[in-house]
Order: C-alpha cells, then sequence, then structure tokens
C-alpha cells in the first residue's frame, strides 16, 4: 500500500512538473513574439493589458480544469453556440497574429507576386477556416 501511495506521488509530481513545462514554453512563445502586445496595439486597448493576462490566464485554468477532470458544463445549445464561436475567434485571431509577426503574408505575397487583394485572400482564409471547422463539427468528421 506504501509502495503505491509513492508511485502516485511521483507520478503526480511528474505530471504537474511537465504541466508547468508546456505552459511556460507557451507563454515564453507569446512573450517572445509579443503577441499581446501586438493585439492590444492594433485593437488600441493598451489600457487594458492587465485585464488581457488575466483573461488569458483564467481561461488557461479553466480549460485545463475541464479537460483534466472532464467537468460537465450544462450551457445548453445557446450557450454552445457563444462558446465555440468564441473559442474560433480566440483560436483564428491567435493564428493570424502569430502569422503577421512572422510576416508570413508579405514573404508570400512576394514569392508568388501578389500586388493587390490581400484582404481578399485573408478573409478567404478565415471563411473556409470557418466553413470547414462547421463542417467538421455538423458532419462529425
Amino acid at each position: 500500500m506504501k509502495r503505491l501511495v509513492i508511485q502516485y506521488v511521483v507520478m503526480a509530481a511528474g505530471a504537474f512538473s511537465c504541466g508547468f513545462l508546456v505552459a511556460g514554453g507557451v507563454i515564453a512563445l507569446i512573450v517572445g513574439l509579443g503577441i499581446i502586445t501586438r493585439l492590444t496595439g492594433i485593437t488600441h486597448t493598451a489600457k487594458e493589458n492587465r485585464w488581457y493576462e488575466s483573461m488569458i490566464f483564467l481561461g488557461a485554468v479553466f480549460g485545463s480544469c475541464l479537460t483534466v477532470y472532464l467537468l460537465p458544463v450544462p450551457l445548453g445549445r445557446a450557450g454552445l453556440l457563444v462558446l465555440g464561436l468564441s473559442a474560433g475567434i480566440y483560436t483564428g485571431g491567435w493564428i493570424m497574429a502569430l502569422a503577421e509577426m512572422v510576416h508570413m503574408f508579405p514573404v508570400f505575397s512576394r514569392r508568388i507576386g501578389i500586388t493587390t487583394g490581400i484582404g481578399a485572400i485573408i478573409w478567404s482564409l478565415a471563411l473556409g477556416k470557418m466553413t470547414g471547422s462547421l463542417l467538421q463539427f455538423y458532419e462529425n468528421w
């Protein structure tokens, strides 16, 4: 019995340490690329920077609790729609901010020779991603 308790304590400590390593890597990526700073600059909400950081932290904690403990969240269809839409916008915003930070669009457009219509291409990418996600969820692919 004592050996089993020690085994569980070692496994819990290892899992906790791995969680800290992954979280540290994600935060290092976000800070290193300056994504939050860029996002607050684009939206002209730099005075709300502390709010952004707090919400990102709380979202990470809440998301971790949901996935680790499989907590049920009885929101109904309307709540699921709002949550899914918010998560999609959030994820899309981070992807676009990351792509912008690594200068993907100017490099890509220069390589294939596009001089106009970058806005239409970005909208097409976003609508294609949204359509694909909706089809995936609707058809259970």
